[in-house]
């Protein structure tokens, strides 16, 4: 029987995320999940791709989203009242126009001084409507595209006896930065084919394969680039048709509703795996 073994949901994209035992799911996923982002002074998302310290920085946001700290080593803790109502300002999504609500002057200076960087953090407003495409279309904050990623350990697991075959160490989930963690699944992958879920209450539809990026490469501990691992071992055996590799699956949410650890996964639509 397959089960969900963890959740995790990241308040800001590109920074720590935060374990759960259970959770809201909401049209746009795990609630507070990438709904701050931080940007530079343009507007322009910043990503671990080219901010690795953006992985240092640990929000914890209130379960009402009304105040946000943030943390980072070797400085002091930032608090913040989450600014829902204020002035929205244009920002620049992998070159997708949207807008964000300033979180002010004093996110932008503790930004600034963690990341080296002029930078900014915004929230998402409350009119935010994005669509997001896939097989599924659905919603997200400032996600890189689908509301949910979901990940088997199997899958993981089967990924790290290659590295280790290779001389290489085995790595941890949270390279992957996956919301839901799926235990009971015998074959690895089996999530590229689960192409509609039923987790407690709710029910997932899936919209496309994690395409796999340099973020991979990024010690989630450290802020470091440590590659070339994995991409160059999944490049081995997990070439995309569409190109890129891929390791996981996007979800979008059909029906919100709460999910735990321990809730029984069921598959009520088997699919073709587009890899």
């Amino acid at each position: 029987m397959a089960r969900v073994v963890e959740l995790s949901y990241y308040p800001v994209k590109g920074c720590a995320g935060t374990s759960a035992g259970e959770a809201l799911l909401t049209p746009a996923g795990l609630a507070h999940d990438r709904s701050f982002m931080v940007v530079s002074e343009d507007g322009v998302y910043r990503t671990q791709r080219r901010d690795p310290l953006l992985a240092v920085i640990r929000p914890l946001i209130t379960p009402d989203g009304d105040h946000l700290t943030l943390t980072a080593p070797g400085t002091e803790s930032l608090h913040l009242r989450v600014d829902t109502s204020g002035t929205r300002r244009k920002v620049d999504l992998f070159g997708a126009a949207y807008q964000g609500i300033d979180q002010g002057d004093g996110a932008a200076d503790w930004l600034t001084d963690v990341l080296g960087a002029p930078s900014r953090l915004v929230r998402t407003p409350p009119e935010h409507d994005r669509v997001t495409d896939g097989r599924t279309p659905g919603t997200s904050g400032y996600a890189d595209s689908s509301a949910l990623h979901v990940i088997s350990r199997s899958t993981l697991d089967h990924l790290n006896t290659r590295l280790t075959a290779r001389g290489a160490h085995p790595l941890p989930l949270n390279r992957f930065r996956p919301n839901i963690v799926i235990d009971g699944w015998d074959d690895p992958h089996t999530e590229d084919r689960a192409h509609r879920l039923r987790i407690g209450d709710t029910d997932l539809g899936y919209t496309k394969l994690a395409i796999r990026c340099a973020v991979t490469l990024v010690d989630q501990h450290g802020g470091t680039r440590a590659g070339p691992e994995p991409l160059r071992t999944l490049a081995a055996y997990r070439r995309a048709a569409q190109g890129g590799v891929a390791f996981g699956t996007k979800y979008a949410v059909l029906r919100p509703g709460r999910v735990a650890v321990g809730d029984e996964v069921s598959v009520t639509v088997w699919g073709e795996s587009e890899l």
